[in-house]
């Protein structure tokens, strides 16, 4: 019996095909120093260590006939059922699909407070229905294209989650300025120098009043919202 493994902050189990996809996403930049503080844990599964026969075949042609191949449903339960013995916590189990909710903040928000996220990643034309039936709690689309796989869509919201954790950022203001945050896109940034080919920093961000920089930031968060993203501030 596999002992179970008590969970403190939060991990994230991916299942996929191809494991390898993920060795740069999870140990570069913010997500990577996120893994070797601790904050996250990321366990990346072959999916193919959970299917049978020599060849590990995953998927087959779907009932009924039709281009491509579906994922078996077995292998998948597989995984997960060995998942929730080791971590002995209940998780969400989330399957990434153009069919999903879309991904937006207030979703990476709620994910960000969980234990436990279980991500499956699809590919050729999906997933037998009955995992999606009886595994999946959420679905999420990160967008109204189709990719060839589900990897890069798990790495988008990887990367979404564990930003919000805490400790992560070097600074926990940084999160409560991004773009989505109260429905609205980001305000301007600029750096050193205050002039570059003959383009000024606006003067009010070198003033040092820190009341009318907020409200310099907080103007043009909203006339970048209103020209490019209108829809926003119907929220």
């Amino acid at each position: 019996m596999t002992p179970s493994v008590k969970l403190t902050g939060l991990t994230i189990d991916v299942i996929t095909l191809f494991p390898s996809m993920f060795d740069g996403a999870i140990r570069e930049s913010i997500v990577g120093r996120a893994v070797k503080s601790g904050r996250v844990k990321i366990n990346i599964i072959d999916l193919r260590d959970y299917c049978e026969g020599r060849h590990r075949k995953a998927d087959d042609k779907p009932y009924g006939g039709g281009a491509g191949m579906v994922l078996m449903a077995e292998p998948i339960f597989k995984a997960v059922r060995g998942i929730k013995k080791r971590r002995g916590v209940k998780p969400r189990v989330v399957f990434l699909t153009p069919q999903g909710t879309p991904l937006e903040q207030p979703m990476v928000k709620k994910l960000a407070k969980t234990r436990h996220i279980v991500l499956i990643c699809g590919h050729y034309e999906g997933v037998d229905e009955r995992v999606r039936k009886s595994l999946v709690t959420d679905e999420i689309s990160i967008g109204d294209y189709v990719l060839t796989c589900g990897e890069i869509p798990a790495m988008v919201l990887i990367d979404a989650v564990t930003r919000l954790l805490p400790g992560v950022l070097g600074d926990n203001r940084s999160a409560r300025f991004d773009s989505f945050e109260g429905s609205l896109l980001e305000h301007p940034h600029y750096t050193r120098p205050a002039e570059y080919k003959n383009m000024k920093v606006p003067a009010v961000l070198l003033s040092g009043d820190h009341k009318r920089i907020e409200a310099w930031r907080r103007k043009e968060a909203l006339k970048r919202t209103l020209s490019r993203r209108p829809d926003l501030l119907e929220k």
